[in-house]
């Protein structure tokens, strides 16, 4: 079984759904290795024609009231940071960089890289920009020269191929599983994904598999 996890830390439900991996149901018990995928967030909207839910004001409010809610559930600690939306593409290619200092030639950072970054932003509650937090984390990622490794160019492009590899998958948001081409938007789906873990044909029977080839009976165009 191949599991890969696309990811953005500027969403806080990727930081919950991280935070609930231990709720994941492993056929067998025998957990997959999983591959962490950083991408750019934006670059899905943009490709896909749509707006982030902290681009409309009442989406944006709502977001963070769930958020907060949910993380109380599941007894998550949780602190939005000073401001959001907020650019992630620095601490997006730190994370690519750190990876590949690593020794990781396709630029996926493992595990403890990555909830380094998510901790930072959204447990504790920081700017990631500010340049003291950066740093640090930074240090804490092992990565000595991050001015340096943010801008190289097999870094940048490591990222946009990441993006890129997403959209060929058919992902429009963050977060997303992909297991064996299956995808499972949202923090809010593991129920569903342990599901069709224990039993792979729930997606293609019944009214699961009518759903797939429904029609639509009107499309929304922009106005002449």
């Amino acid at each position: 079984m191949r599991a890969a996890w696309y990811f953005d830390p500027v969403s806080p439900y990727a930081y919950l759904h991280f935070k609930l991996f231990d709720r994941i149901v492993w056929p067998h018990g025998a957990a997959p290795e999983i591959e962490y995928v950083p991408v750019l967030f934006a670059g899905l909207l943009k490709a896909h024609g749509m707006k982030g839910p902290a681009e409309l004001a009442e989406k944006r409010r709502h977001t963070y009231r769930m958020c907060v809610w949910l993380a109380r559930e599941h007894g998550i600690p949780f602190r939005l940071p000073p401001a959001h939306p907020f650019n992630p593409l620095h601490a997006l290619r730190l994370l690519i960089g750190a990876a590949v200092r690593a020794g990781v030639s396709t630029g996926t950072p493992v595990r403890t890289q990555v909830e380094a970054v998510f901790d930072c932003i959204w447990r504790d509650g920081n700017d990631v920009n500010a340049p003291a937090v950066f740093a640090a984390l930074a240090h804490q990622l092992g990565v000595a020269d991050a001015p340096a490794t943010i801008t190289r160019p097999d870094v940048k492009q490591q990222l946009l191929d990441n993006t890129q590899r997403a959209l060929q998958c058919g992902i429009y948001g963050v977060p997303t599983f992909e297991i064996d081409g299956q995808l499972f938007w949202g923090s809010d789906t593991l129920a569903l994904m342990n599901a069709w873990l224990a039993a792979p044909e729930l997606l293609t029977q019944g009214e699961m598999a009518r759903i797939d080839a429904l029609p639509a009976a009107a499309i929304r165009r922009e106005a002449a």
